[in-house]
């Protein structure tokens, strides 16, 4: 009996962890699926699409910017990016919104804010830091005049054919567009009757989708601060450059939500340097498993290999930049 009391104590300040990093990130993660979806169902990206910049770098920055228009998490930002390839983006303007937008848009800042009150300057360098990154490496991409190559076979043969397609013919969902009954109708001259089920039926799949991530972040957390000892967490997380390489490791891995990665990220705060959180806040959005895993749905495996070295070198010296003059 004492020993499954003991047991029970043991548990308890376990579950009290795992429950607060869920409990507090829970509202940010419906309010950022509530927004994706109620922004890919209504805004027209063909009409976007024909405002956007050619100009390579400033293009780049204006597809990161977007992310404000689609509030979209890393798992969102693919299909809508894919979209914009289709209908006539320049590629800067799509790599810079696939890097940047799971983190330049309200729901993450606000989120941010919130878990780093108390080091403010956090958010503000995470979407500005996205933004560089995102940018440098849109334009670079740009560099590459012919997407073909690029991309998988079945993309490259939707570019080919793009110019002749009329949005009946259209296999892609397009913004403020949704499919009914074999045939595409806009949504902003339909009744709230039409529309409003499959606005939720999307926030509910992207809940459920999404929620499991971040059950599985929240354990994933809760476990590193219990079962990790904490000499060996204070010998890395205090070093300039191990605390940055750890940090984009685990945000690789672990592939949190953008929403609510900002409250796994404060759980290590007391213990590894503001360029490491830095790190963790910036490339976790940008190239995760999960994310790489959809991204081999557009673009072809070297490719895909080529974004994930560019972003993790410019993190990596961003966070340490960072590092020096914080630390």
């Amino acid at each position: 009996m004492t020993s499954l009391s003991a047991q029970a104590q043991g548990l308890a300040p376990t579950l009290t962890l795992f429950l607060s990093l869920v409990v507090e990130a829970m509202p940010f993660l419906l309010l950022g699926v509530l927004l994706s979806s109620a922004m890919l169902l209504f805004i027209d990206e063909r009409k976007l699409v024909a405002a956007l910049p050619r100009q390579p770098l400033l293009g780049a920055l204006a597809g990161g910017v977007m992310g404000f228009l689609f509030p979209v998490c890393e798992c969102g930002n693919v299909p809508v990016a894919r979209r914009l390839l289709l209908q006539g983006a320049p590629s800067a303007v799509a790599i810079g919104f696939l890097l940047a937008a799971p983190v330049v848009n309200p729901v993450v800042f606000w989120a941010t804010w919130t878990a780093f009150r108390d080091q403010p300057e956090i958010a503000f360098l995470r979407i500005g830091g996205s933004l560089l990154v995102a940018a440098l490496v849109g334009w670079i991409f740009s560099a590459q005049a012919d997407l073909t190559p690029l991309l998988q076979p079945q993309v490259a043969r939707g570019l080919k054919v793009r110019p002749v397609l009329n949005a009946a013919e259209a296999d892609l969902l397009q913004g403020g567009t949704f499919f009914l009954q074999g045939e595409t109708a806009a949504l902003s001259r339909k009744p709230a009757k039409a529309w409003l089920p499959l606005l939720v039926a999307n926030t509910v799949q992207e809940f459920r989708e999404l929620g499991s991530v971040l059950l599985l972040g929240a354990a994933v957390a809760t476990a590193v601060q219990v079962l990790v000892p904490r000499e060996w967490v204070l010998s890395l997380g205090q070093g300039p450059i191990s605390s940055v390489a750890a940090m984009m490791i685990l945000a690789a891995v672990v592939s949190i939500c953008s929403t609510v990665d900002a409250f796994f990220a404060l759980s290590f705060a007391s213990v590894f340097t503001s360029g490491s959180l830095l790190a963790f806040l910036v490339f976790g959005p940008m190239i995760d498993l999960k994310s790489i895993a959809l991204l081999l749905t557009v673009f072809r495996g070297r490719v895909v290999f080529y974004l994930f070295l560019l972003a993790a070198q410019l993190v990596f010296l961003l966070s340490l930049v960072v590092n020096l003059h914080i630390s």
